[in-house]
């Protein structure tokens, strides 16, 4: 069941890139459709059949690969694996579904988009760390290309920057993956036969530390942001919807999945100042996006602030705080997913993004009165007004996160304030005012245009209003994490190599 959520994208990928010539953008573009509707059927099936009382791994899959090198082919999902696989099964098509028609070269984009798809199932699902790096380093080509030939003026810039960041983001996981194995004396990377706990404390210091820096910079926290805006603002929009919905959470997953759970007590240990991080990220990207005047490079910058949320919820380490990091990475993926979506339109429509030239689309006859609309509910749901899935995610990170760390609690708060205060800057600016008499005459957004924010303003609202249908899958698993990192209490002089002849 697992390998069918890699194989259906993988095929379909290999299929779209040997079809015919003649076959037109918008016929290539349904067959995309219809690999990922199987995909999201089955997504769907194993998410009801998911063991809700099961907080460890289900619908397990194992074949040995090269026991040499300690490679397995080792598959399963959890509390934490399954919501963001489902997000991938969301975001995809609806990336699809928002490229245009006439989109050209369709059979190598629509095929490189599938194959990122895969490679993020993938990595979301593997349970052997070469594994995990080996789809983890697969989308990477993918996505250069996607931004390189169907990017921006700056493209080439953009994309060998992404380029650049993610190999060294790869090598450096890859690295602390073989310290893991080599240290620890263990003869496979399968996630459930590694054993950190008879390392010496600096040795797992030293990997943590490179393990965060290599996820980091995919998440990206500040400093390591500096390819994010350029990256988000070059690419089209139905990249950018994968880049921040879906690449982003890579990371995050990562940080949680092979730092907290491996070394439990060395997570206590930094997570005072991986908290101080991740409130300098989102300081610095609410504070950024407000001095911006290019709406999707303002969108870029609030992601990064959000995402900082993520950081904090998952270094404080509660059962509430993890059960909120794991719900902000799906509720993140699906707003910017629809914000970047709406940005798309508004550049194609009114041919710019600058706020010193948009004004009025509200206007009901000579505007863009329903992208307004939807643009207005995802700001809404960005800033975390109650009754949206923004609030939901938001909640849970501060009540989780306040008993641990209430400064940085605090100053999270504040920032989620900031985000009001961008968004009501775009919005005013944007959505409001007077429309030119003499150039507003701006074409007509056509119903499959709008269908993919149509969705997801709708799955936004539904997870606002029940909550549950988000969070109930999340619980066991976060539930679990939090016990884990409590029977392991920091020692006063765990920083202390009890033999350092073990480095």
């Amino acid at each position: 069941m697992l390998s069918l959520l890699i194989a259906i994208p993988l095929v379909g990928s290999l299929l779209i890139g040997l079809l015919p010539s003649s076959f037109t953008s918008q016929r290539i573009r349904s067959i995309a459709l219809a690999f990922m509707a199987v995909t999201g059927l089955l997504t769907l099936k194993l998410t009801l059949d998911f063991d809700l009382d099961n907080p460890g791994f289900q619908w397990e899959e194992y074949l040995p690969w090269i026991p040499q090198l300690g490679l397995s082919y080792s598959l399963a999902m959890d509390g934490l694996s399954l919501p963001l696989v489902g997000l991938s099964a969301i975001l995809t098509p609806m990336a699809i579904a928002s490229s245009r028609p006439d989109m050209n070269r369709p059979r190598l984009y629509y095929s490189m988009i599938l194959l990122v798809n895969a490679a993020i199932a993938g990595a979301f699902l593997s349970q052997n760390l070469l594994l995990f790096v080996l789809f983890y380093e697969l989308e990477l080509i993918p996505i250069y290309l996607l931004i390189s030939i169907w990017g921006g003026e700056k493209r080439g810039y953009a994309a060998m920057k992404f380029l650049i960041y993610t190999a060294i983001s790869g090598i450096l996981i890859l690295a602390g993956f073989l310290g893991i194995a080599w240290l620890s004396g263990s003869g496979s990377f399968d996630f459930n036969a590694i054993n950190t706990q008879n390392l010496s404390s600096i040795s797992q210091l030293l990997l943590m530390t490179i393990l965060l820096i290599g996820f980091g910079i995919k998440i990206p926290l500040v400093p390591l942001h500096t390819w994010l805006p350029d990256a988000y603002v070059e690419s089209s929009a139905p990249v950018t919807i994968l880049l921040g919905g879906l690449l982003a959470k890579l990371g995050t997953y990562g940080l949680i999945r092979f730092g907290l759970q491996l070394f439990p007590e060395t997570w206590q240990i930094i997570a005072p100042g991986l908290s101080i991080v991740a409130v300098f990220s989102v300081m610095y990207g609410a504070l950024t996006a407000i001095s911006q005047q290019d709406i999707k490079r303002m969108v870029a910058y609030s992601s990064i602030g959000h995402m900082g949320y993520i950081i904090v919820a998952m270094a404080a380490g509660t059962e509430v705080s993890l059960i909120g990091a794991i719900s902000q990475m799906v509720a993140h993926g699906l707003i910017l997913a629809i914000l970047f979506h709406l940005v798309g339109i508004v550049e194609v429509k009114v041919g710019t993004r600058d706020l010193k030239l948009l004004n009025g689309l509200m206007n009901p006859l000579r505007g863009l009165p329903l992208t307004s609309a939807l643009l207005i509910m995802a700001g809404m749901a960005s800033a975390g007004i109650p009754g949206l899935v923004g609030f939901v995610a938001e909640f849970l990170v501060f009540q989780g996160t306040f008993a641990v760390f209430p400064i940085q609690s605090l100053l999270c708060i504040i920032a989620s304030g900031l985000t009001a205060v961008y968004f009501v800057i775009l919005l005013n600016r944007t959505c409001f005012g007077k429309l030119d008499n003499e150039l507003a005459y701006y074409p007509q957004v056509s119903f499959s245009e709008q269908a993919p924010a149509l969705i997801l303003a709708l799955l936004i609202l539904f997870l606002g209003v029940q909550p549950s249908w988000l969070l109930r899958w999340c619980e066991p698993t976060a539930k679990q994490m939090a016990i884990e990192l409590s029977i392991h209490p920091v020692q006063q002089v765990a920083i202390q190599p009890e033999n350092p002849s073990s480095l």
